[in-house]
């Protein structure tokens, strides 16, 4: 088995674990819903679901189709994903850990999506009024793996190539 594979698949087993986890830990201690402070005015952690994409996107009760769209998409990427671990240079670990982070965060959100219908988010900044939206541990490892992407792209387009 190629070593990008193992590694990303290791990154997105860790990263699905450690997300689930999290998201137990909240449903299980804190009422859906409530907000508890642990930094005032910056940070706090609640319970919200998110029916809707990336940053409450879509996050609306009277339409249901966001599922179907949220599903193809994470099958997509999925598919993507393979791809281009499949064509990733086995030196290439930035892009490999970028992908793994990506798939990790969509595989952790889409277990939400199949178990409750939504997605659970903790994770609430906010500096007085301005507000970020709730998120979780997938989302930060997509972010994560998107940057990751990007420098792995920028990297190999200065990277000279060999010409005859």
């Amino acid at each position: 088995m190629k070593r990008s594979y193992k590694l990303a698949g290791l990154i997105t087993l860790a990263v699905v674990a450690l997300d689930q986890a999290a998201k137990a830990w909240i449903m299980a201690n804190i009422v859906l819903y409530t907000t508890h402070p642990v930094i005032p005015d910056f940070f706090n952690i609640v319970h919200v679901l998110n029916k809707g994409a990336a940053f409450g996107f879509l996050n609306r009760s009277d339409i249901t189709w966001q599922a179907y769209l949220f599903f193809a998409t994470t099958a997509l990427a999925v598919v993507l994903i393979v791809h281009l671990l499949r064509a990733a240079p086995e030196k290439d670990t930035l892009l490999i850990v970028g992908l793994g982070l990506i798939l990790g965060g969509a595989a952790g959100n889409l277990i939400d999506r199949i178990r409750f219908g939504e997605v659970v988010d903790f994770l609430d900044f906010h500096v007085n009024t301005l507000h970020w939206p709730a998120f979780n541990v997938a989302d930060i490892a997509i972010t994560l793996g998107s940057v990751g992407l990007i420098a792995a792209f920028l990297r190999a387009r200065k990277t000279p190539t060999n010409e005859k």
